[in-house]
């Protein structure tokens, strides 16, 4: 088999195996089985650590996707659960990303001015502080200025951050709960930071709100928020700033917000908004004029090199920035 089942996934290969979405229970027992549970599994091309890594999409009957387009926004919409597709896992520093402007969406590491790209370490946050990843089905339309926030969107899939305890894989495919949304305002545009709770995780019943993160998790959201702010700050760049004075909105708002941005991926995915340059091929969304076969996706994946050998970190990824007060 040349993807990886769930069976041979382990915490060394974290980009190598098959998530399930939804398919375990966990500690909520009080939820039906979810109606929408997909199994989906990863195929590596390409060298890891390096521009040309590529990490493709699988569904449970092997066909290739997009995890961008054709990975459902829900894992169970009666549950109002969601699908989250895990793109940099919790304390890690690479900055992996679906590529919305290539054929089929892989994750790939972003690139800038030809060298690979690492968040920084800024004391006395190691990495990313949550699993980072994005919400499929979701886009923030460039051409909307939004009134809340007074910017249009960043052309990217809506960002999640599960503050679950557990580590995901790179890769992964995990139902989440929606508790609040942070709006970030970067280099003029709105890039919505949804908060969510990974279904698995042992407090999933108890947290249900911004409110309850306060209470049991506190000082989580502060750090999210000062996250956010300064993690730009070792490249040169100034503070972000913020939306509504950098206060979070609440589950009702957040839940607004994906149900408007997977509006807008509609009216892109059938064509009646233009994608620009994004790469809108599927394989399975009806009535989308971007759709297309398994033999063509084969040769979007076949473009790419085998899995070979990881390249070497950069040492300096591990260099602790302090800043001042």
């Amino acid at each position: 088999m040349w993807w990886k089942p769930l069976a041979v996934l382990t915490a060394r290969t974290p980009a190598r195996g098959l998530a399930l979405a939804g398919m375990k229970r966990g500690p909520h027992r009080g939820l039906a089985p979810l109606a929408a549970s997909r199994a989906y599994g990863t195929e590596e091309r390409g060298e890891p650590n390096s521009p040309e890594y590529r990490l493709f999409y699988r569904n449970a009957q092997g066909q290739l996707i997009s995890p961008f387009h054709d990975i459902p926004l829900y894992a169970d919409p009666k549950q109002k659960l969601y699908n989250m597709v895990v793109e940099i896992p919790r304390w890690s520093n690479a900055k992996m990303e679906i590529a919305t402007k290539l054929p089929l969406n892989p994750i790939k590491q972003d690139v800038k001015k030809g060298k690979l790209r690492f968040t920084a370490n800024v004391f006395p946050y190691k990495g990313y502080i949550w699993n980072y990843g994005a919400i499929p089905q979701t886009w923030e339309d460039p051409s909307h200025k939004d009134a809340d926030t007074g910017c249009c969107g960043d052309n990217d899939p809506v960002d999640v951050c599960d503050i679950g305890l557990r580590v995901c894989n790179r890769g992964e495919v995990v139902s989440v709960k929606a508790l609040g949304v942070l709006a970030l305002i970067d280099e003029g545009e709105t890039d919505w930071k949804v908060i969510v709770i990974n279904a698995d995780d042992p407090e999933f019943n108890n947290i249900n709100s911004l409110a309850d993160v306060e209470r049991l998790r506190p000082g989580y959201l502060d750090a999210t928020r000062n996250w956010f702010r300064v993690y730009k700050i070792p490249e040169g760049k100034p503070e972000n700033c913020f939306a509504f004075d950098g206060k979070f909105k609440d589950k009702e708002f957040a839940e607004e917000v994906l149900q408007s941005t997977h509006r807008y991926w509609r009216s892109l995915i059938t064509g009646a908004t233009s994608p620009g340059q994004l790469d809108c091929t599927n394989t399975s969304v009806d009535g989308s004029p971007f759709k297309r076969d398994q033999k063509t996706a084969q040769a979007a994946l076949q473009a790419n090199p085998p899995l070979g050998a990881p390249k070497s970190i950069p040492v300096e990824v591990d260099k602790w920035h302090y800043l001042s007060r």
